[in-house]
């Protein structure tokens, strides 16, 4: 069985280390295939963690792909619609 994972596209933007794979977490955005959601790097972030300390925590990871979870999160939230209220 020839494995799915695909890249990522948002935008005009193609983020080549951001990837998805029904096979891997449900289908999530992960980073490189590996079982690290973008979501968890962006929950990180968002605690307060330094890219120096997420790198220490998942050696695995690259500044690079630190960037374009957070590059994924910016285009994900912009192409959404809100609904505006009165």
């Amino acid at each position: 069985m020839e494995k799915v994972q695909a890249e990522v596209k948002v935008g005009w933007v193609k983020l080549d280390r951001i990837t998805t794979d029904p096979e891997v977490m449900g289908g999530q955005p992960c980073i490189r295939g590996l079982r690290i959601p973008v979501s968890v790097i962006i929950k990180l972030i968002a605690s307060g963690k330094k890219n120096e300390e997420i790198l220490e925590d998942y050696p695995e990871l690259e500044e690079e792909d630190i960037k374009q979870s957070l590059e994924y999160a910016a285009w994900t939230v912009s192409e959404k619609v809100l609904p505006v209220t009165q």
